[in-house]
């Protein structure tokens, strides 16, 4: 907001400048002041100081009547705003007093009613533009706040049925083993379980697949753990939908290729998009040939959805991936207020002609009228971008019908200076203005015009264009923080949405995967011993039930010793010996938090993707970080998932921490890894991702 700000003092500067070289000084008191009023405050007695000085400019020092519009300008938007009529008749009134003519006195009036209009204009884009930027936090949240009560009514929908089902059922279960029954009405239980599950990971595939943001995350942990320097270079608008979903399944299939072969030493991802596609391209040097069939199932479906998806080397012997779909539309941007902009301009240019007018014969009046609407128009549609043909034609009109009017055109080249503002680079603009400036003072002078006129037209112009540009580039500046302000809040709810997808793997994912293994077990069991674990199932589906409300939006703050018990507890479950070994310190909740839903990830990981027989969770601490090692005798030699949510999401909870995981084969073991800071001051967000409002 720095910019908006200096461009209104500039133009209060070179308002209040042409009255100092006037011969009225006070013009700098004048302009200080109101400088107080728009930019910091609308203290009462900033007005009444204001009040006082242009009055004392005016009819103490004899200055000109125009100083008056600062303060009709500033009186408009208060509730004495209508008292802002009376100063600019009074400015009338004192003109004619001075034994002006009607003509003076009309063209003054019609200055101080521009004087007015431009003060006013600088005064509400200013407070739009401030407007926008203090309330970008509060649409960020209340947009998170929205998603999270849909997010709820969603999971309570279907997973807090289950869940409800799953308690009423294993409580029944319990009583029926209490009178000596086998449990064999779990299987509705079961089936619950089931059913939750699969709906949970559902859910979450469904929230993940809204961002590839995720999997950019995930790529770039994948390639550091396998020694390849990783580039990633973002150039996409969040939320992607289901190109999202396509373009993060061949982000993965291209990355864990990469780190199958491992042989690159660099890897570069990159997402661009424009001209209504979104692209994904991945650049690593460790491919020699082109032949690769690994992409060819999924360049039928990115065919299918309406891209395309190729791969080769380059001359230099890089080997690139590169998929193309068409980018999602957005949710059409809510149009700025910043239409007074243009209500403001129109008025001030009409204005400005109005007062050339004045001055212009009447035999040519029809001839300068045309023109001059010509000039209003090309002005007024500088306001949606750069059009050259209307500055070309702006040119042509500011300076070659000097011949047919005389001196009395040479104030139109301020129409052109501003439109040149606004086109241009400014090492290429400003040269143009001066420019312009220099070419009125040499018209001025081969005119004959005495020095104090020819002095008024070339400031005049340089004022009049920087009183257009200001007017433009404020509004655009408001368009710029409305487009910010609307694309945080959406950043902010796919930030929501990938936190419940995160939530519900890493935490809900664990429960009722546990719930289920541990009601197959009780099934098995004879009434007594499938009491004990109906118990243990009672307690994680209520311990579940609290972290469905944590996913919905609730704090959730979870204990590693608690995590590393019920881990233990289900892996023998499964039939799995545990070594439990826990050396850590107290630790903050945020950083305890995350590395419990660690553990729960890689316990959840030991039962679905390994043949163990036994698993060793330890903890230890030094050197300021805390490390959670979990191994176990299930390793597969040879195979190589491909791209786990479950390890991106612990990736991105841990990033959030300055933390790190990794992840291998040691002899026959599978090893996780996982190291955070011990100090909280360290966190640069809430990695745990419950309750957490993305930082906006």
């Amino acid at each position: 907001m720095f910019v908006a700000r200096m461009i209104v003092v500039a133009v209060l500067a070179a308002l209040a400048g042409v009255y100092v070289l006037a011969g009225a000084p006070g013009a700098v008191l004048v302009f200080a002041v109101q400088c107080l009023y728009t930019l910091w405050s609308r203290a009462w007695w900033l007005l009444a100081a204001q009040a006082v000085l242009v009055f004392w400019v005016t009819l103490g020092a004899g200055s000109s009547v125009v100083v008056l519009g600062f303060l009709a300008g500033s009186l408009l938007v208060t509730r004495l705003w209508a008292v802002a009529p009376a100063v600019v008749f009074s400015a009338v009134v004192i003109a004619y007093a001075r034994g002006g003519g009607p003509a003076s006195t009309l063209d003054l009036a019609i200055t101080t009613v521009l004087m007015t209009l431009i003060v006013l204009g600088l005064i509400r884009l200013v407070e739009r533009v401030d407007e926008l930027h203090a309330t970008r936090q509060a649409l960020a949240a209340a947009a998170v706040g929205e998603e999270r009560l849909r997010i709820a009514a969603e999971l309570s929908d279907g997973l807090g049925r289950g869940l409800a089902t799953i308690i009423d059922g294993v409580r029944h279960a319990m009583n029926g083993t209490t009178n000596g029954a086998t449990p064999a009405d779990l299987g509705e239980v079961v089936g619950a379980a089931r059913r939750s599950l699969a709906d949970a990971r559902a859910a979450a595939a469904g929230y993940r697949a809204m961002s590839l943001a995720p999997e950019l995350t995930t790529a770039r942990g994948m390639l550091a753990a396998a020694g390849v320097r990783v580039e990633v270079r973002a150039g996409h608008a969040e939320p992607l939908g289901p190109a999202g979903a396509l373009l993060a399944t061949v982000l993965r299939e291209a990355v864990t290729d990469v780190v199958r072969r491992g042989t690159a030493r660099h890897c570069l991802v990159e997402t661009e998009e424009g001209a209504g596609t979104v692209t994904l391209r991945i650049t690593d040097d460790g491919r020699r040939t082109a032949e690769d069939d690994a992409l060819s199932e999924l360049a039928a479906q990115v065919r299918a959805a309406g891209g395309t998806l190729g791969a080769g080397l380059s001359d230099q012997g890089r080997h690139t991936v590169q998929a193309t779909l068409p980018a999602p539309r957005h949710r059409p941007e809510e149009r700025p207020r910043a239409d007074l902009s243009v209500l403001i301009l129109a008025a001030v240019l009409v204005g400005f002609s109005l007062k050339a007018l004045l001055q212009i014969p009447a035999g040519l009046l029809p001839q300068a009228v045309v023109l001059l609407a010509v000039i209003v128009v090309m002005q007024l549609r500088s306001v949606n971008g750069r059009h050259m043909a209307a500055l070309g034609v702006m040119a042509v009109l500011a300076f070659a019908p000097i011949p047919l009017f005389g001196p009395i055109w040479l104030g139109v080249g301020g129409f052109l200076a501003g439109p040149v503002l606004l086109a241009f680079r400014p090492r290429t603009a400003w040269p143009l203005v001066a420019a312009i400036v220099a070419a009125t003072a040499g018209l001025a002078a081969a005119y004959e015009l005495p020095l104090a006129g020819a002095a008024n037209v070339t400031l005049s112009n340089l004022v009049t264009g920087l009183v257009i540009y200001s007017l433009l580039r404020l509004a655009g500046i408001a368009k710029e923080v409305q487009a910010a302000r609307e694309g945080l809040a959406r950043s902010a709810v796919v930030e929501e949405r990938l936190r419940a997808a995160r939530d519900l793997h890493d935490l809900l994912g664990h429960d009722l995967a546990a719930i289920l293994l541990k009601c197959e077990l009780a099934r098995r069991l004879p009434p007594e011993a499938a009491r004990a674990e109906l118990a243990d199932v009672l307690e994680m589906a209520e311990r579940a039930g609290h972290d469905l409300r944590s996913v919905s939006g609730g704090q959730l703050d979870l204990s590693l010793a608690a995590e590393a018990g019920s881990a233990a507890s289900v892996l023998r479950a499964a039939g799995v010996e545990v070594t439990s070994e826990l050396a850590h310190p107290p630790l903050p909740a945020e950083v305890e938090t995350v590395l419990s839903a660690v553990l729960r990830e890689a316990v959840t990981n030991v039962l679905r993707h390994s043949a163990a027989r036994h698993c060793v969770i330890r903890t230890s601490a030094g050197g300021g970080r805390v490390r959670l090692t979990v191994r176990n005798d299930g390793a597969r030699g040879g195979e190589a998932r491909r791209g786990s949510s479950g390890l991106g999401n612990l990736t991105t909870r841990l990033a959030a921490l300055d933390g790190r995981l990794t992840t291998g084969a040691e002899d026959g073991w599978f090893v996780l890894d996982a190291t955070a800071p011990l100090d909280p001051a360290r966190l640069g967000g809430q990695a745990d991702g419950v309750g957490a409002v993305a930082r906006v």
